[in-house]
């Protein structure tokens, strides 16, 4: 029997309640999930490519118990495509909020099909606790002191008011 592998990508900056969501979805698709850090050398993110790694982790073996050993997190800095090749994925794991989310994945979904006819992907509506969570605004509220605890895990919550602190 094959395994069954799933590559969801995004820049986790931080790891929100939201890719948790997306993630335990993801769960249940594939018998393997890996999380795919796009790197960009144009952007600059607030945690390092280390430190999402150790929040994700962390947050990972908090929510989700045995379940987080299905879970490996990398780094790419290809096409979501190549790197999903790359880890011998099948699948492609695309959360989404809304209907703006639907539009834009719907495009990508489509030129990704063009360029790897192997390749799956598999859209994952967020629940609707989640659906209004974005890491940017979670940056944000963070940076200004507010109430973050809603929106990411604790492991998160405690590193960006540290990282806001100093």
């Amino acid at each position: 029997m094959s395994v069954r592998t799933a590559f969801y990508a995004g820049s986790f900056d931080p790891l929100t309640n939201g890719h948790l969501d997306v993630l335990k979805g993801a769960l249940t698709v594939a018998d393997r999930i890996v999380l795919g850090i796009g790197l960009h050398p144009g952007k600059k993110p607030l945690f390092s490519f280390e430190e999402r790694v150790e929040l994700i982790e962390k947050s990972a073996a908090d929510e989700l118990g045995s379940d987080k050993s299905r879970i490996e997190v990398v780094a790419f800095d290809n096409l979501v495509i190549d790197a999903a090749r790359d880890h011998g994925a099948s699948i492609i794991i695309r959360g989404l909020r809304d209907g703006t989310d639907l539009d834009y994945e719907m495009q990508m979904a489509g030129m990704n099909e063009t360029m790897a006819p192997d390749l799956q992907t598999v859209f994952l509506p967020a629940s609707p606790s989640v659906r209004t969570i974005t890491a940017t605004l979670v940056r944000q509220i963070a940076s200004m002191g507010g109430d973050i605890a809603p929106f990411v895990p604790v492991a998160v919550r405690r590193a960006l008011v540290a990282k806001f602190a100093s």
